[in-house]
C-alpha cells in the first residue's frame, strides 16, 4: 500500500471526511466519545473547528489546524475515539476506521461557503431528516444563532451537490 503524504501550510482551512470501517453505523450511538476526542484535541492544540456534522458511518469537519499537521490531529482524534469505543464494546482489537480520508484545501470564500453548506445539508442528503435543523449532530444551530442561516434554509429549496464533496 502506498504511503501518502499530505502537503499542508499553516493556517489553511481543510474540509475532511472520515468514514468508519465497512461503514459501520457506530458514530451517533457513540457521539459523546467522538465529541470528547475532538474537544480534547482542540484544547490540547488550539485548532479551529469551523463546521462539523456527524452521521452514523462518517463525519465531516471543516478545520483550520493552525500550526498543527491536520493529518496528525485527525489521527489522534480517531485513536481516542477508537480506544473508548473498543473499551465500551469489549473489543480488544479490530479496525474502526477506513484507511485514509478525504481532504480538500479550501481555496476561497465561495469554496468555504459551499463546503459549509454541504456539511450542514449532509443529513438531508443521506435521508436522515427532511429539515436540516432537525438534525442535532452538526454545527448548523451554531450558525443559525449567529444569524448566518435563516430557519427555512434547506427546506424551501433543495440543495444539490455534485460528487466533488468528499464521499
Amino acid at each position: 500500500m502506498p504511503n501518502f503524504r499530505r502537503h499542508w501550510i499553516e493556517n489553511q482551512i481543510h474540509f475532511q471526511t472520515h468514514v468508519t470501517y465497512k461503514r459501520m453505523p457506530i458514530l451517533i450511538d457513540n457521539f459523546e466519545y467522538l465529541w470528547r476526542a475532538i474537544q480534547n484535541m482542540r484544547h490540547d492544540t488550539n485548532f479551529e473547528l469551523i463546521a462539523w456534522a456527524v452521521l452514523p458511518d462518517h463525519f465531516h469537519l471543516m478545520i483550520n489546524a493552525g500550526y498543527n499537521d491536520p493529518s496528525d490531529l485527525i489521527k489522534r482524534i480517531k485513536l481516542s475515539f477508537s480506544s473508548r469505543y473498543r473499551k465500551k464494546s469489549h473489543l480488544k482489537y479490530g479496525r474502526v476506521w477506513q484507511h485514509r480520508f478525504w481532504n480538500h484545501v479550501i481555496m476561497n470564500q465561495i469554496d468555504l461557503n459551499n463546503h459549509i453548506d454541504y456539511i450542514h445539508y449532509n443529513a438531508v442528503k443521506h435521508g436522515y431528516v427532511k429539515d436540516p435543523f432537525e438534525y442535532k449532530y452538526s454545527s448548523l444551530d451554531e450558525y443559525f444563532r449567529q444569524g448566518l442561516y435563516s430557519r427555512d434554509w434547506g427546506i424551501i429549496e433543495s440543495r444539490f451537490f455534485n460528487d466533488s464533496y468528499g464521499e
